[in-house]
């Protein structure tokens, strides 16, 4: 499969709090966008209860969405075409994914969530408040930066200020980033 044109699909980040909210603009903007959701995601903020904050995010951006027929259900591995798919980065949520794009030789990981600021390379016991599972999220932190660790993959922080993207490297028992 060739990837898509720009406005084809959009991949949703999370579907929480700080993520939601502009959905139903979407619709209006991109119409006939298709949106590419986690499963396990989905069925977790679906799950919610009625009085949670969450549960009203996803009522209010998420379920217009899902009731206009534009999501599309996909396992945390899914591949959107050949040069961009889906890497599970579990612990700041259970189905939390990040973005891999290869082409042409070349990687970018987009972090999503799994990484809230470059510190945290250096102290993998620092964590973001919201992580739903902290002991996962710190893993899963480990893991990622240890196979991307030397090697040319960019790194591209979601939440990171300037600068946002630079190359994983050992730093003694940590890691960090170089730009």
């Amino acid at each position: 499969m060739s990837c898509w044109r720009i406005g084809d699909v959009t991949v949703t980040k999370v579907i929480e709090i700080e993520a939601t909210g502009g959905s139903r603009f979407i619709l209006l903007d991109v119409p006939g966008a298709r949106y590419l959701m986690g499963r396990v995601e989905f069925d977790h903020w679906r799950s919610r209860r009625a009085d949670d904050d969450h549960k009203v995010a996803f009522a209010d951006s998420v379920q217009p969405v899902w009731d206009a027929g534009l999501v599309e259900l996909v396992d945390t591995d899914h591949r959107v075409c050949n040069e961009v798919r889906l890497v599970s980065t579990p612990g700041h949520t259970p189905g939390h994914v990040s973005v891999l794009i290869a082409s042409r030789g070349e990687e970018a990981l987009i972090t999503g969530d799994f990484l809230h600021h470059p510190v945290q390379m250096a102290r993998l016991d620092w964590m973001s408040s919201a992580d739903d599972d902290p002991e996962r999220a710190r893993q899963t932190r480990r893991d990622v930066f240890a196979r991307l660790a030397g090697t040319s993959t960019l790194l591209i922080g979601t939440h990171f200020a300037t600068p946002t993207a630079g190359r994983v490297v050992r730093d003694g028992g940590a890691f960090k980033l170089e730009a």
